[in-house]
């Protein structure tokens, strides 16, 4: 049978230097959060629409495979959206997904696929609301569908930098979507690699979801909020001018901060391995012998993102192959970089 509308989106994952942890209300941030989008790493979505009577439906495949699990994720997520899109309850979706990267390697797969499926969505409702976003509000309105689905799906529709919560100063910025980054960053800023080492491809005990809500009762929330707000004026101001020793201080300072409330957050919350800290302590040392401009972040796992100006990226991947991937489970490591965000692809390439 035709579907009555369809459409297939490409978006990338990225990777949050300034960290959002802690929410409230409905996937709202206790901070503001600035994030790189990445280049490789993306999901592609294909969305197809069928009109029907008897209620909303879902049929979902992941990597070309019937997945019950994510199926029925995807079924809550559409339910949940029913008062922003109530039209969705007349109709019976075919959704299928596919990710660049493998799972479990520290890049957020709900990000690019949550931001690609909002994405999908809201091409559907412009459609069928015959509404013909313009283009600044589609992106805004996709980043909002986004979040409802995953935070951090929210800075997933933009390219290059972007960032997610209410600045002081920035007038554009809001809780309930993201917005392209509001300063223009210095040239090394605007062409950015990141190199992905592979610590453990093991499921972490701590998923997002629970570290997020023991944020509600870890005795240095409060603290955090502020000091993430400000990091986060400290680094746009840093990128505006082309500080790398302050950007790098800052970001790391956020990696290790995030995994300072996870370990005190809970017993599980312990999520570094051994090969982590070598890691990071190699880029310390090879840093200061060198001068190289290089810094690492981390999301919430063992898995270490190393950050550097394209300028740099010989000797840094000279870096990861002679010191580095010793480290590594299987030698294995991820050459991304920064993207250009979110596009339309035709169905009939897939």
């Amino acid at each position: 049978m035709k579907p009555d509308f369809e459409v297939a989106w490409r978006s990338p994952s990225n990777i949050a230097l300034v960290k959002y942890w802690g929410k409230h209300g409905v996937q709202l941030p206790n901070n503001a959060s600035l994030s790189m989008t990445l280049k490789n790493a993306h999901t592609v979505t294909s969305f197809k629409a069928y009109h029907l009577q008897s209620g909303l439906q879902v049929k979902y495949l992941f990597e070309k495979k019937h997945h019950p699990e994510f199926e029925s994720r995807i079924k809550l997520y559409l339910e949940s959206l029913l008062k922003e899109m109530p039209f969705l309850e007349e109709y019976a979706f075919e959704i299928s997904s596919e990710n660049s990267f493998p799972h479990s390697t520290g890049i957020a797969s709900s990000a690019s696929s949550m931001s690609a499926l909002a994405l999908c969505l809201v091409s559907f409702e412009n459609v069928f609301l015959n509404k013909n976003f313009y283009v600044d509000f589609f992106a805004e309105r996709a980043s909002q569908i986004a979040r409802l689905g995953s935070g951090s799906a929210s800075r997933s529709i933009y390219g290059m930098w972007s960032t997610w919560g209410e600045i002081d100063g920035f007038p554009e910025t809001s809780d309930r979507y993201a917005s392209p980054i509001g300063i223009k960053p210095a040239p090394m800023f605007q062409k950015m690699g990141d190199a992905v080492l592979i610590v453990s491809s093991a499921p972490k005990k701590v998923s997002s979801t629970m570290g997020h809500s023991l944020m509600n009762v870890h005795p240095f929330s409060k603290a955090r909020y502020e000091q993430a707000n400000e990091n986060l004026q400290a680094l746009l101001f840093a990128m505006q001018v082309g500080d790398f020793e302050t950007f790098a201080s800052i970001v790391e300072n956020e990696a290790l901060t995030l995994h300072s409330l996870l370990m005190t957050s809970s017993d599980d919350g312990l999520l570094l391995k051994p090969g982590s800290l070598q890691i990071i302590d190699a880029i310390r040392k090879f840093r200061s012998q060198t001068n190289v401009k290089l810094c690492f972040t981390l999301d919430a796992g063992p898995n270490v993102h190393l950050l550097y100006p394209e300028s740099e990226k010989q000797k840094v991947h000279g870096f990861i192959h002679d010191e580095l991937l010793q480290f590594c489970e299987n030698r294995t490591w991820i050459n991304d970089g920064i993207g250009d965000g979110s596009q339309q692809i035709s169905t009939k390439n897939l």
